[in-house]
């Protein structure tokens, strides 16, 4: 039962120290914390959203306190609903994505945005299973979509006789056409 010392205040203690009820006060915003929860720092006391404001690790995308959980991305916290893809706005948390120029994108729109496309499928080429592929000149190849034109036989480390937009064997191009 609290005990009354002066003028029907109560007696708070905590940490073996002693106040009146309306003498220990949040260090952020004055009010009395006797009735409510919170967080003792270095001497001093901050009702939980005071301290939350002051201290808590601030979103980077949105600027609000990160209260619980959330990620880490380029050394800054984020909210978890708040990293999101810059293309489709899918959220990125626990998923495998990419980033250019400070802003992330999911690897599907990375892809059809940024990455190059495979001369042979047309599909874009990314980094992902290892990522292989083939240049020459201003053309790229997945490793399984560079083959000979005519046969089809793959040329990943064999040489290769460019006839126009194809490329062919060493075979099929001393056959002719």
């Amino acid at each position: 039962m609290p005990r009354y010392t002066h003028e029907g205040s109560r007696k708070l203690e905590y940490g073996g120290q002693t106040w009146h009820e309306y003498c220990f006060l949040c260090s952020g915003c004055d009010q009395p914390l006797g009735s409510c929860s919170f967080v003792p720092d270095k001497g001093a006391y901050y009702c939980v959203p005071c301290y939350e404001d002051k201290f808590a690790p601030r979103c980077a995308r949105c600027s609000k306190t990160l209260t619980q959980g959330g990620v880490t991305y380029r050394d800054q916290p984020w909210h978890r609903e708040c990293l999101v893809c810059t293309g489709c706005q899918t959220p990125l948390a626990g998923q495998q994505f990419t980033s250019r120029d400070e802003d992330p994108y999911c690897v599907s729109c990375f892809g059809e945005l940024f990455a190059p496309k495979c001369s042979s499928c047309k599909s874009p080429i990314v980094g992902l299973s290892g990522g292989k592929y083939v240049s020459f000149e201003d053309r790229h190849w997945h490793h399984s979509c560079f083959s000979c034109a005519r046969c089809s036989t793959s040329l990943v480390g064999q040489g290769f006789v460019p006839d126009g937009d194809q490329v062919l064997c060493q075979g099929c191009s001393q056959a002719g056409p």
